[in-house]
């Protein structure tokens, strides 16, 4: 793993109320979207355009938008990511595929949340600077 990941992954983590340690969610959040902006784009935006793919839209426009944040579970984060992302986002985190799945089901809606606070995608700012600011 590479010091930008971890410091991802400790930004996210405050942004969780500290509970951005080694597998947690914040480390795991932090690894999921430096998988997603390896294949170019805007990973925040290309998760939530992921999670709608898959059927997950309610739930993830929610986090997104002003209001209570539904839930996802663990299987349909699995579902949606599909086992090779997954699968690496666990080895980079060091937990298994599925204790991944059900971290990233309790990190993802307040994180999200957080880092749309205008209930859009910031596209203005790297994914670095957003955390960053939001974790301020």
């Amino acid at each position: 793993m590479t010091g930008k990941d971890l410091d991802i992954g400790d930004l996210l983590g405050g942004i969780l109320g500290g509970r951005g340690g080694t597998g947690s969610g914040g480390l795991l959040v932090g690894a999921l979207l430096s998988t997603l902006g390896g294949k170019g784009g805007n990973p925040l935006g290309g998760l939530l355009e992921k999670l709608q793919d898959a059927g997950l839209g309610e739930q993830a426009g929610s986090w997104v938008g002003n209001g209570d944040n539904l839930s996802v579970t663990g299987d349909q984060l699995r579902q949606a990511l599909g086992d090779d992302t997954l699968g690496s986002v666990a080895r980079e985190a060091g937990v298994t595929p599925d204790q991944a799945a059900v971290d990233l089901a309790q990190a993802l809606p307040p994180v999200v949340d957080r880092l749309t606070p205008e209930g859009r995608v910031p596209q203005a700012a790297s994914l670095e600077e957003l955390i960053r600011r939001q974790s301020l």
